[in-house]
């Protein structure tokens, strides 16, 4: 019998359990359902998917991230660190993915600590901006921890470009960050998807940001509203995911997330909360809806929303006999 896409449930979480990188989680499950459509560059649900698992399996371990990502068939798996500064491109010989991890905010061995979250947060809080490659000025923190890494990382994604691979741009929290950094940096990136980003750059840095980029935000996110925009300017698409787990095309707007869902959907009710329940305690929703496993479980729902969405409307087109 034919496997179908199932909704899958949001593990129990507590407040030691909040940060990644989610041993239990079953990191791309259901990929052959939803394959990466490497060559796109229009915002793409399936893709958005899985750049959120990739964003969220960032934060592990190299022995737990090697044999995940050749589930998925990319076996050519290498690692980027300096400084505070991580990475990881996996690649195969169709497309590269470069994953930059983010910043350790929610907690420090067993205790949440939210002096120190805050200050985790902002270190982002050096609010100073430096010039920019290409116009205008982006976060100095930021940049300096992408130019921390620069040289080899830019090396090693040369001699895949060899190949013709397109190339990927993906990350959460500080990693969104920095892959909306790089993504304008490396002129031979495919397009950019991130999760829970900050602000980068001024004005001026956004409009000459000419790379294909997707911002994902989900609900209260407080990362995705620092730093200030007195000075600072989001920059791409924004797909915002509601408190119900729903994916909008805009920030906070109530229309039809446009690609997948329908009106009506029979069954459509709370993708956010239709598993077990989220037991995180005193965590505010600010801190709570920064988490990069939220982001990957609702628009994975979203997407077998759009796939039941989608049967119905097949079997609601079928003659009458």
């Amino acid at each position: 019998m034919l496997r179908t896409p199932s909704y899958k449930k949001i593990p129990r979480l507590s407040v030691t359990s909040l940060p990644p990188p989610y041993p239990d989680f079953a990191y791309f499950e259901g990929h052959e359902f939803f394959p990466f459509e490497f060559c796109s560059t229009a915002f793409n649900l399936p893709n958005a998917w899985g750049l959120a698992e990739v964003s969220t399996l960032v934060y592990a371990e190299p022995d737990v991230v090697l044999p995940l990502f050749k589930k998925v068939g990319l076996k050519d798996v290498s690692f980027f660190e300096t400084g505070s500064t991580q990475c990881f491109v996996a690649a195969n010989n169709r497309f590269a993915i470069v994953g930059f991890r983010g910043s350790e905010v929610f907690e420090q061995k067993g205790k949440i600590d939210f002096n120190a979250m805050a200050g985790d947060l902002f270190t982002d809080a050096d609010f100073r901006m430096n010039d920019w490659d290409n116009g205008g000025k982006v976060h100095r923190g930021f940049k300096k921890a992408l130019d921390d890494i620069w040289t080899d990382l830019y090396a090693y994604l040369e001699s895949i470009r060899g190949r013709g691979c397109p190339i990927w741009m993906t990350g959460h929290s500080l990693g969104a960050a920095l892959g909306t950094l790089a993504g304008d940096r490396y002129e031979n990136t495919q397009a950019v998807y991130t999760f829970g980003s900050p602000r980068v750059g001024n004005a001026v840095f956004s409009e000459k940001y000419k790379t294909s980029c997707y911002r994902i935000v989900y609900n209260r996110d407080i990362v995705a509203r620092i730093p200030p925009p007195i000075f600072y300017r989001h920059v791409g698409e924004i797909q915002f995911i509601d408190g119900h787990g729903k994916i909008h095309p805009q920030m906070g707007g109530s229309g039809k997330a446009e690609h997948f869902l329908h009106d009506g959907l029979n069954g459509y009710k709370d993708l956010a909360r239709s598993g077990e329940s989220c037991d995180t305690g005193p965590i505010p929703d600010a801190i709570r809806d920064h988490v990069p496993l939220f982001y990957a479980v609702f628009l994975w729902n979203n997407l077998v929303a759009g796939e039941n969405s989608s049967a119905k409307d097949d079997e609601d087109r079928r003659p009458m006999v």
